[in-house]
């Protein structure tokens, strides 16, 4: 396919002044146009940055119309309307739609497209968005960033680069940035290898953790923040990847073994949740009442004495399903309950990671493929839901596509989600948002909005871990990298955490 790329576009509100103007003879198609992105019949939150698009086929010129009622937005060559146009767009069609009209011109014949909505949802969303930029980690893992993303417009920022503090041989591998109920003033990331720990900034104080201890199998990992305590959960992994030459999913990541461990934040105490070395547990994640804890464990027995844990993982990899499980807590004690299982996957011959609930408790999301614990690299990968009401579960198919659908976040209100898609062209994630009503159905998702439409197609890198946020983390990155360059605080391991009054 062959597709004309034009940078620069104009849009004009017409009000009776020249600028670019609907053609009047024309050819009807009963065809959607195609366009990249695909915005036609999605549904968007009221304060949503304005979507932008291109035609996604040969044409020589291209008219783009936005209209609500009797005001309208007219654009050529991209549509690329005006932020203050916009808002008046969305402001007119809240609770309603904006209607689009394209026309393509091929030599002196314009053709109209069948016209799409774009429909504006009253419920908004999250102002900010953050996610760790990557390279695919078969090209590099170096050069990557945790960066920030005002929804309202298309400012981006970052809240810290890898190469900060060190690069190439002596290098970084920064992840798994969480916050506290989307709060930017209480967060953590980790940083591994040179100089690595965990960086926790709390309401204006920030410190670095040195979380390894001989009682714990490692520094903690994947963390769930619980919803008012100074109390984080973390998986502690012994992760491996390979690397595929042939097969489709490119790389294979997995856990040789993984506990969970939880980290109170004053007292600088760590304990063991289970340390169970049958059990591999990982992701855990916080009902919104702090009163349950979510979580996926594998149940692993080694077989092959001749063989070490590790390398008889990777022979036995595709078997390993993961399931989802629960525990009580107790805010007044700090004790968890026995475990109880939630969904097992396995019964279907599958594998379940990444449970996340939603705002109200009703609902929890998940990602489900064959097998494994890292599913942003299975192309089967796909989302599902389960009402925790009634117990009943089922594929997302709203939301997922022929491709991988993994990491994926609500929003505060409990309205929308976001989650990591390689829908695109199969190698590079990108966020798509999704509106979720009362009933748990979600809209058709959305590609995050850019300035320029064609800007995801020229950028190299994967977006991963879309996380939420009531607003911008205003921490320098510099002050970051400062934080890591000095000594991290030990930790102490407890048999159980002490209580908080």
């Amino acid at each position: 396919m062959i597709r004309k790329i034009v940078y620069s576009a104009i849009c004009m509100v017409v009000l009776g002044c020249t600028g670019p103007s609907v053609p009047k003879v024309f050819t009807e198609s009963k065809s959607l146009p195609k366009i990249y992105p695909d915005y036609t019949d999605v549904t968007i939150p009221i304060n949503m940055a304005p979507l932008t698009f291109e035609l996604d086929e040969e044409a020589d010129e291209m008219i783009a119309r936005y209209a609500v009622g009797d005001e309208e937005v007219v654009c050529e060559d991209k549509a690329q309307p005006d932020a203050d146009d916009w808002r008046m767009l969305t402001e007119k069609a809240k609770g309603g739609a904006i209607a689009v009209d394209v026309y393509a011109r091929h030599g002196d014949q314009w053709t109209r497209y069948k016209p799409f909505s774009i429909f504006v949802s009253p419920d908004s969303i999250d102002s900010y968005l953050s996610y760790r930029l990557i390279f695919p980690s078969f090209v590099s893992y170096e050069a990557l960033s945790i960066n920030q993303r005002c929804l309202e417009n298309y400012d981006e920022r970052v809240i810290y680069d890898n190469i900060l503090c060190s690069f190439e041989k002596d290098g970084q591998c920064i992840n798994c940035h969480n916050y506290q109920q989307y709060n930017p003033e209480r967060m953590q990331f980790h940083a591994r290898q040179n100089m690595g720990g965990t960086v926790i900034a709390y309401d204006g104080k920030t410190k670095k953790v040195n979380m390894r201890n001989d009682s714990i199998l490692s520094a903690g990992v994947y963390p769930a923040w619980h919803p008012w305590l100074k109390l984080i959960v973390y998986s502690t992994n012994k992760t491996y990847q390979d690397f595929h030459t042939t097969h489709h999913n490119k790389i294979e990541v997995f856990d040789a073994q993984s506990d969970l461990i939880a980290y109170d934040i004053d007292k600088g105490e760590v304990t063991n949740l289970e340390n169970d070395t049958t059990e591999m547990e990982v992701f855990p994640a916080w009902a919104p009442d702090g009163k349950t804890l979510y979580y996926c464990s594998a149940h692993y027995v080694k077989q092959d004495s001749t063989l070490s844990r590790t390398a008889e993982v990777v022979k036995r990899y595709k078997k390993i399903k993961y399931n989802i499980y629960k525990k009580s807590f107790d805010p007044e004690t700090m004790t968890f309950g026995p475990r109880e299982l939630v969904f097992a996957a396995d019964s279907l011959n599958k594998s379940a990671t990444l449970p996340r609930i939603s705002p109200d408790g009703r609902y929890l999301m998940f990602a489900m493929a064959e097998f494994g614990v890292f599913h942003i690299w299975h192309h089967d990968a796909d989302l599902w839901l389960l009402d925790l009401q009634s117990g009943e579960v089922r594929a997302a198919t709203e939301l997922n596509s022929p491709d991988t659908e993994s990491y994926h976040s609500w929003s505060s209100n409990g309205r929308w989600v976001v989650f990591s898609s390689r829908r695109d062209d199969g190698t590079y994630t990108r966020p798509f948002f999704a509106h979720i009503d009362k009933d748990g159905h979600g809209s058709k998702p959305f590609e995050l909005p850019q300035a320029d439409p064609d800007y995801h197609r020229q950028f190299m890198k994967c977006y991963n871990i879309p996380e939420f946020m009531r607003g911008p983390v205003t921490i320098k990155p510099q002050e970051f990298a400062d934080v890591l360059k000095g000594d991290g605080e030990p930790v102490k391991y407890v048999q159980r955490l002490t209580g908080h009054k």
